[in-house]
């Protein structure tokens, strides 16, 4: 009697399951060809435009000869003449770390006051939280790129476009997930201090900031390899970086610069996850 009870308990749970799989399923379709209609999206055109992509992908791929490549700059085939931009482009690069890592480090801590005054549980005034959200969405909704152009036109070309760019888009983006993990912090802690009497100013840096701190270092770190692929784009119209120089190269038909530029920051990309993520980890887990 109890199997019987239990199979058919079973299927009723197994057909609710499958029923609303198939509901879902069936909205998002309808939403995707209804967005892809209003934003003119074929995939037909992408099928039959992709040999166009793929044709000048092959002319960015250089031309090496194996009996040349260790040759010296001026012999083509050789890897020296593929990279002869070198000396600019990796000033360049790391002119883009040091945007990625200034405007990181500068949104972190604006974002961490901000989102302990717009936090409902640090007991700051509704109409400052209020104040503060509104804030921080408005800089998250406009792009980076959007907030680069505007900033190109004021102070013009050069890496301060895209140092302010980075840094508003990163507050707002921050500081929401941070005001976010500090509503979710234990109550027990902030409680016990204070029936000890503890201030708010206390209470928050002994009970709330300990819980958060954690949080927040790996907010900032995954914040910082954002950074440096956003910094990337950004150059493209003229904030700064290495994007301003992979532009330049697509604009000039320099499919061979094309190509190293991208090669540059692929492997810039890779080592700074790696490095970011054992950092990350040394932080919050210590060294083992």
């Amino acid at each position: 009697m109890l199997n019987t009870e239990f199979e058919k308990y079973y299927q009723q749970v197994k057909m609710r399951q499958t029923r609303d799989t198939v509901t879902w399923s069936a909205l998002l379709l309808v939403l995707y060809f209804a967005a892809g209609s209003a934003a003119e999206f074929n995939l037909f055109t992408i099928w039959h435009s992709l040999p166009n992509f793929l044709d000048y992908m092959l002319e960015t791929v250089p031309t090496l000869h194996l009996s040349q490549l260790f040759a010296d700059v001026h012999t083509k085939g050789s890897l020296a003449y593929w990279g002869y931009r070198l000396p600019i482009q990796l000033p360049l690069i790391w002119e883009t770390l040091q945007l990625a890592l200034a405007a990181t480090l500068v949104a972190v801590g604006i974002a961490t006051v901000l989102a302990f005054l717009a936090a409902s549980n640090t007991w700051s005034p509704v109409w400052l939280r209020f104040a503060i959200r509104t804030l921080v969405a408005f800089l998250r909704t406009m792009p980076e790129l959007a907030w680069a152009v505007i900033f190109v036109m004021a102070f013009g070309i050069g890496a301060i476009p895209g140092f302010l760019a980075l840094t508003l888009h990163t507050i707002g983006s921050l500081t929401k997930l941070f005001y976010e993990a500090i509503e979710s912090t234990q109550n027990k802690p902030v409680r016990g201090l204070q029936a000890c009497g503890a201030t708010h100013i206390q209470r928050m840096r002994f009970a709330l900031w300990p819980q958060v701190k954690p949080v927040f270092l790996s907010y900032g770190f995954m914040r910082l390899e954002i950074n440096f692929r956003s910094s990337t784009i950004l150059g493209l119209v003229g904030a700064g970086g290495i994007g301003q120089e992979l532009m330049t190269n697509i604009k000039l038909d320099r499919y061979d610069q094309v190509s190293i530029t991208l090669l540059l920051i692929v492997i810039v990309v890779s080592l700074l996850d790696t490095l970011s993520g054992r950092l990350r980890q040394r932080v919050l887990e210590g060294a083992k």
